[in-house]
């Protein structure tokens, strides 16, 4: 898979779990349906400006959208590697980083 193919599903994946369709964000950024479609099959690759667009459309840093490596992990594997993180930290830490991931999973 190259990376015009990944950066295309870590945008689809994030637009999903953002609950957002194809054609609204599309508008939103001002293009087309398909041609968005194209940039979410690695088809086509985005601008730069539009790359920010759609990243600030979908509420996210614009690095979230190039962050291969985290993307093609295994749920199992992710969820050990935050709990590691956690693991030894003390309340204050674990509060700072609740508040943190309920910015970023709530609506």
């Amino acid at each position: 898979m190259n990376e015009a193919e990944k950066f295309g599903q870590l945008l689809r994946a994030t637009r999903k779990a953002r609950k957002l369709g194809l054609a609204q964000v599309a508008e939103k950024v001002d293009i087309g349906v398909k041609h968005l479609g194209r940039i979410e099959r690695g088809e086509k690759q985005p601008s730069f400006e539009l790359i920010v667009d759609l990243a600030n459309e979908m509420n996210v840093s614009p690095a979230l959208l190039f962050d291969f490596e985290s993307f093609q992990m295994d749920e199992k594997a992710l969820r050990t590697q935050l709990r590691g993180l956690l693991e030894k930290r003390d309340a204050k830490e674990l509060l700072k980083a609740k508040r943190v991931l309920k910015i970023i999973l709530e609506p």
